[in-house]
């Protein structure tokens, strides 16, 4: 099955591809009623004006041009293969929005929901040259494989409710496509032939490699290809498709001049975003659903202001603070409580920002709610001046956990010394912290992540990286070792850094977190610590 043909049937079961027929019963999918006549085709295909156009190129256009020489430098003589990936189901026949691959926005510069099916392309220009040995020169050209405009000259205009643009709106399209990414572009259904051209297991023919997870249908069709022309063993080709995967996310872990402008409008905007929570906050007290409220703030502005949310926002009040992952955002905020936010815009570009605060919900810290605080933000402190050039992950969590590890002693909490408690033998403080406390940031929350230790935890930082810095204390509500005043506490404080040639930098620097801070920042946005000291 040719890849147009995989794409045209992952439309809705109401077109002619599918019959509209459903898969998994047999049954007619009775949706919609659609007329078939000649007449109503004829009639369709006339009278429609000229669509306006603003396309132009897309500032990354600048900067992928450089991305894609560093990949094919790595892979000289081979075809290198990038999809974008398809829509993902929801449920029945209604899809989740769709986002391009993070490794295909970073070599396209193509944000958003652009462009769904697509496939980029690496072609050897240089066969059988070394990376090492390719100097300066071209090693690949790229094309990027779309489906045309599904206009008013054609059927699919109203019959296709992936790419019609009767359904959709208006597409770029090739030239579209080309003038954004400054890359050339082709139809789809040249894909076949241009990807099977002179594959082969033996000397002198073109090695392939596809990054796997980004489209499964169409990692299927190529191991077939690879199959029939020699790769008998496709477990035999698995390592050198992970090895391509490695490399498109190393590379990311150095942000050029573009990304770094792009990360920080996200955390511009969701310092926005965190703003308008505040706002809401009295509204959301006492409420059954008061994290919901607050999410839903979030989540518009991340809308308003970017592509969307870049993960799942987390709203956890009270008791929910100290479940690391708490998504499900169910429950009421009461006066009183600690409330931890972590939350992050993705812009169009698709960069995010990743931010946590914990704040408390009537706009006043206790002094048993600001001490805790100010230990965590002094672990914080302690792994940014760790983060230095040539520094580790590693010199960045410990830094953090000896902070933690101290406060935790110091309160008759931990069991055995803080030495002891250190030690790769002991590690009892981790019971209250068992995530890490940094990781890198771009384009995925947890950016990079396909890179080995050695490329990641055990790498020097290096300017150019962006990375988040996160402790907290978790006191889980049934914990029954820790003194009744500590459970259900939750407490996490995170933030965005850039590793420059002179050291780290706050990139989220302007989003409070002194504990004063704060408290008057809640109080320009709600009034609630104004009204609590009256």
């Amino acid at each position: 099955m040719t890849n147009s043909q995989k794409t045209e049937g992952q439309q809705h079961p109401d077109e002619t591809t599918l019959a509209g027929e459903s898969a998994q019963t047999g049954r007619s999918h009775n949706r919609t009623l659609r007329p078939e006549s000649t007449d109503f085709e004829k009639f369709m295909l006339t009278g429609w004006g000229e669509e306006s156009s603003d396309i132009k190129p897309l500032d990354s256009s600048r900067y992928t041009p450089a991305r894609l020489r560093a990949l094919g430098r790595k892979f000289a003589g081979e075809r290198l293969i990038i999809p974008a990936g398809q829509p993902k189901v929801r449920n029945d026949d209604c899809d989740y929005a769709f986002r391009p691959d993070s490794a295909f926005a970073y070599y396209t510069g193509l944000g958003q929901d652009y462009e769904a099916g697509a496939i980029l392309v690496l072609e050897p220009v240089l066969s059988g040259q070394s990376g090492k040995d390719a100097g300066t020169e071209e090693t690949h050209s790229a094309t990027l494989y779309a489906h045309p405009r599904s206009d008013q000259t054609t059927s699919d205009y109203y019959r296709s409710a992936a790419y019609g643009e009767y359904w959709v709106g208006a597409r770029p399209g090739l030239k579209g496509l080309e003038t954004m990414t400054g890359i050339h572009t082709a139809d789809i259904a040249d894909f076949d032939d241009a990807v099977g051209r002179n594959v082969s297991a033996s000397d002198g023919g073109i090695h392939v490699r596809i990054i796997r997870n980004a489209d499964p249908a169409l990692t299927g069709q190529i191991d077939a290809m690879r199959k029939k022309n020699g790769y008998a063993d496709i477990s035999a080709v698995l390592s050198d498709d992970d090895a391509l995967y490695q490399a498109a996310s190393v590379q990311r872990m150095l942000k050029d001049p573009y990304e770094i402008s792009e990360m920080r409008k996200a955390i511009a905007a969701t310092k926005d975003g965190f703003s308008r929570m505040l706002s809401a906050l009295p509204q959301a007290l006492g409420s059954s659903r008061g994290e919901r409220i607050l999410e839903g703030q979030f989540n518009a502005n991340a809308r308003e202001q970017g592509n969307t949310e870049g993960y799942s926002t987390i709203v956890a009040s009270g008791a929910h603070a100290p479940t690391l992952h708490w998504m499900r955002n169910t429950g009421s905020i009461e006066s009183g409580d600690l409330l931890l936010i972590d939350a992050g815009v993705e812009v169009d570009s698709l960069y995010t920002a990743d931010i946590t605060r914990t704040f408390p919900t009537n706009g006043h810290f206790t002094d048993f709610q600001r001490s805790l605080y100010q230990v965590v933000l002094d672990a914080q402190q302690a792994g940014f001046e760790a983060a230095k050039p040539g520094a580790t992950y590693s010199d960045i969590h410990k830094a953090c956990m000896r902070v933690l590890a101290e406060a935790l002693h110091s309160w008759g909490i931990l069991p055995v010394s803080v030495e002891e408690s250190l030690s790769p033998e002991g590690q009892q403080h981790r019971r209250w912290h068992a995530c890490g406390v940094a990781h890198h940031l771009g384009l995925d929350v947890h950016d990079c992540s396909q890179a080995r230790y050695e490329e990641y935890q055990g790498a020097p930082l290096t300017p150019g990286m962006i990375f988040t810095i996160e402790p907290g204390l978790y006191f889980k509500e049934n914990d029954m070792l820790v003194p009744p005043e500590f459970r259900g506490v939750g407490i996490r404080i995170e933030d965005d850094v850039l590793m420059t040639e002179s050291g780290p930098e706050w990139l989220s620097i302007d989003i409070p977190k002194q504990a004063d801070d704060v408290e008057q920042w809640m109080s320009d946005c709600s009034g609630l610590l104004s009204a609590n000291n009256r």
